[in-house]
Parts: C-alpha cells; structure tokens; sequence
C-alpha cells in the first residue's frame, strides 16, 4: 500500500513519522528570517562586503597596472613601483607586494571569524526553535540545510555587493593616479575574472563561518534547546 502523508504547514510527515521540509518551504524560511533578523544580519553582511570590497579593489589594481605596463609603455611602470607594485617591464606582469597580500589575508580571516561569531550568537537565539523543530521530527540534516541557505543568501548578496563596490573604487583610483589611460588600456575580462573571484572567495568564506555553529545547531538535543534560557 502507498504510504499516506499528512501535510501541516511548511512540514510533510510520513508514515515513519520523519518531517520532509522540501527546498522551496526550507529557502521562503531561510528569506523569512533574515527578515526577522534584518539587523543583525546586516552587519554580518557588512563585514563580509568590506572584505570582498579589498580583495575586489586589489585584484582590479592589478589588472589596471599590468594594463598599463603591457600597453602603456615605460613611463607607467616606474609610476607603479613608487607605488609599490613589484612590475616586471620584459614580461609585462606585476604583483602586489607582500604588504597589500598580508593586508589581504587578514581582512579575510577576521571576516570569516566575524560570521562564525555572528552565526553562533544566531543559533544561541533560536535555541526553542531549534528544539521545536526536532522534537517535530525534523531531521539534522533539515536544521543545517537552513543555516547552509541563510548563509549562501548572505553570502551571494554581499559578495556581489562588495566586489562591485570594490571594482568601483578601483576604477576611481586608476583615474585619480593614471588619468583616462587606467580605464582605456585595462582588459574588462581581467576585471570580469576579478570580480568572479572576489564573489566566489565571499560566497566560500560565508559558508565556512556558518558551518561549524550548523553543525552545533544540527546535533543539539531538544529537549536541553526548549529549555535554554536566554
């Protein structure tokens, strides 16, 4: 006999007495409590948009400079090692130096270690959800797959956000230091490739810092959930 299904709300329930939440309910979910917490995840987006901004605003410098250097001529590669670009004038290539790569990685680490920050105080307040939740039957993979559609919706959002925002500042800076010339002589595909990049680092960084308070989120007990004080 077919099994019978017993639907309430957002939640499909068999005969197993397991809790189906399909995709689309788990990704309306996902919107409706970044919603509710629109503060908070703002500024969890905000340092991710700052750092996809740098990384963005980097990538995009060197994509003017080795345009310049290829296409520019020598007058511009001596400019861009006072600048502090290490150019290679018989490759036409050049590299940030060690201090912008430093500055790089570090925006980067305490961007992650502020999501992870912000998504553990997340899972702490929704304990008694969490714990209602499971003691429905929702499984652990249910629970992480809503952290994990949260964090991508963040992540995507804020790394667009904050790639196109660095780009821009990049191409205001290349017209303050090396006039017109920065915006003629740079390969918008290089540029396109750099902002690829700086959204795919955003997006990768977003779902690492949520993946541990998930997983905590995914195994708690319901029971000590419902009753967690706050």
């Amino acid at each position: 006999m077919p099994e019978k299904t017993s639907r309430t709300g957002f939640f499909t329930q068999d005969e197993s007495h397991r809790i189906g939440f399909p995709w689309s309910k788990s990704f309306d979910f996902a919107v409706q409590n970044l919603r509710n917490r629109f503060t908070r995840s703002l500024i969890t987006m905000s340092s991710l948009i700052l750092a996809v901004a740098f990384l963005a605003f980097i990538l995009v410098n060197l994509n003017i400079a080795t345009g310049l250097v290829q296409f520019g001529g020598t007058q511009f590669a001596s400019l861009l090692t006072e600048m502090g670009f290490d150019v290679d004038t018989a490759l036409g290539t050049v590299t940030t130096g060690p201090k912008e790569r430093w500055i790089v990685l570090l925006s980067l680490l305490v961007c992650t270690v502020g999501i992870i920050n912000a998504q553990l105080m997340s899972v702490t307040e929704r304990f008694r959800i969490i714990g209602i939740f499971k003691c429905l039957g929702a499984l652990d993979s249910i629970i992480l797959r809503l952290f994990l559609i949260e964090a991508a919706i963040i992540g995507i959002i804020g790394a667009a956000i904050g790639a196109a925002a660095g780009i821009a500042f990049a191409f205001l800076n290349g017209l303050v230091n090396f006039g017109v010339a920065s915006l003629i002589l740079v390969s918008l595909a290089d540029v396109f490739v750099s902002f690829l990049i700086a959204t795919a680092t955003g997006f990768t960084l977003s779902i690492i810092g949520v993946l541990y308070p998930a997983i905590l989120a995914a195994r708690m007990e319901p029971v000590k959930a419902l009753n967690a004080q706050h």
